[in-house]
């Protein structure tokens, strides 16, 4: 008897195509309730810092070197308060394989795919991680399929996806390429079911602990280098795996650094949106994601999440995309370094909260990617006008997402601003309630008191008050 291969049918196969492809079973860390073992979980990946550095290693991977950007500082002090403007550092992930920090949890990822005998390994994503999969699997020799959103339904394609799937194709992956909608993971599970293939997912344990190194390797850096760890590490948020995996790294090597998150405000645009995939200029690295990740993880497409920010997160800054794209182009022109736009989000926060800081502190933004035509900033201003975005010089905080870009009329301008992190831990509470209909004991508290990083009382209270 046939399989439905209808969009209901597959869907409701998900469970089982999703336990097949992963790798690993996701209940056994389940309580039957909102708890589930999530340091257990972590720990199955079979993953130590040590094993993490010695496939990396061999798979041109990490190590990667921390570059001091004086002369942006020099600006943020120029900006500043006398005495504050902390020192600028950025963690240079440009030099990995790929291109980019994704290539540590693909190289965790697809050696697990590798260790477990799959023949190949399929990703969703519109982003550089389709890239460091394909890069990964072409060392380990294994097929790799990237499926992607990456066309409206006119066939308008925004010109950083499209280089990306360039990038995926160059590297030896088959690049399936959707327009906006649903149909994404309907076409990611049954490639899947078709083929047997890994999922090389971004949200599973496998990948968020290849990201774990970065962490790890900042804070022996900075004390190698200048005998202390850096007072603030600055992640750009999407789906959380990078500041999760960042963030446990630091803690891995007893780290005292304050882990900040930064995110593009793209408040007001649906990412589903047909009529909006294109009226926007970032892909990745946004409050589109960002937000609702951060407030409820498991929306992803495994079980439960490897990726869970807000356990982590000591602060989240938003910035708008022509501070962003203005700091992309300082940073060529001041420091002589291209660099993509995600991790030029966390710089473009970095630079705003250096001016808050005294200068004898140390600010490092941990993540940087490859550049290219798609990326660079004329293609990105020029087809954001071919989409009826208005690009002019003035106030960044008056834009309006998906209206105009307003790229700063001085650097002083650029002002990161903060989100309410009390909002999101009591949304996140208040989701998990929503989506496990059960009778709360003490171990699904202390587990929400885990997932908001702070305590049974707060929960309690939040719980009381909805």
């Amino acid at each position: 008897m046939s399989k439905d291969m209808s969009y209901a049918g597959v869907m409701s196969r998900k469970p089982e195509i999703m336990k097949k492809a992963a790798g690993l079973d996701f209940s056994k860390f389940e309580s039957g309730s909102i708890a589930f073992d999530y340091e257990t979980m972590m720990k199955e990946s079979g993953f130590t810092i040590e094993k993490i550095q010695k496939i990396q290693s061999e798979h041109g991977v990490g190590n990667t070197p921390v570059i001091e950007l004086r002369n942006l500082t020099s600006l943020a002090r120029k900006c500043a308060l006398n005495g504050k403007g902390a020192r600028i550092f950025i963690k240079d992930e440009a030099a990995n394989a790929s291109g980019s920090f994704k290539a540590r949890r693909a190289s965790t990822a697809v050696y697990q795919a590798y260790k477990l005998g799959y023949k190949g390994v399929v990703s969703a994503t519109s982003g550089n991680y389709g890239a460091a999969v394909a890069s990964q699997a072409a060392m380990y020799g294994l097929k790799c399929i990237v499926v992607q959103e990456c066309y409206d339904s006119r066939g308008v394609g925004q010109p950083e996806i499209i280089e990306k799937a360039r990038k995926c194709e160059a590297l030896g992956a088959e690049v399936i390429q959707l327009t906006v909608g649903p149909e994404l993971f309907y076409t990611f599970l049954r490639v899947l079911e078709e083929t047997g293939y890994f999922n090389a997912s971004l949200y599973t344990p496998f990948a968020v602990a290849g990201i774990e190194s970065l962490g790890y390797e900042i804070s022996v850096q900075f004390r190698e280098k200048y005998g202390k760890d850096p007072d603030v590490v600055m992640c750009t948020n999407a789906g959380g795996g990078n500041l999760t995996g960042t963030a446990r790294g630091l803690k891995k090597a007893g780290a005292d650094s304050k882990v900040v998150a930064a995110s593009v405000d793209l408040s007001g645009l649906h990412m589903a949106s047909d009529t909006q995939f294109n009226k926007k200029s970032f892909t990745t690295g946004h409050t589109g994601f960002g937000m609702p990740y951060t407030m409820w993880p498991d929306r992803s497409d495994v079980p439960r999440s490897a990726a869970r920010p807000l356990r982590y997160m000591d602060r989240y800054l938003t910035v708008h995309q022509g501070e962003v794209f203005y700091i992309t182009e300082t940073l060529a022109s001041l420091e002589g370094l291209e660099k993509g736009p995600a991790g030029n989000t966390a710089l473009t926060a970095a630079f705003s909260l250096s001016q808050e800081m005294d200068q004898d502190q140390m600010i490092v933004v941990q993540e940087t990617e490859y550049t290219g035509a798609g990326k660079h900033i004329q293609p990105q201003l020029t087809f954001a006008r071919e989409n009826g975005i208005e690009v002019k010089f003035g106030d960044p905080k008056y834009e309006i997402p998906g209206k105009n870009i307003i790229l700063p009329s001085h650097p002083s301008l650029i002002k990161a601003q903060d989100a309410d992190l009390d909002h999101m831990r009591r949304s996140l509470i208040k989701n998990a309630l929503k989506n496990y209909d059960v009778k709360l004991n003490g171990a699904d508290i202390k587990f929400l008191a885990e997932e908001t990083k702070t305590n049974t009382e707060y929960v309690n209270k939040v719980i009381a008050s909805l």
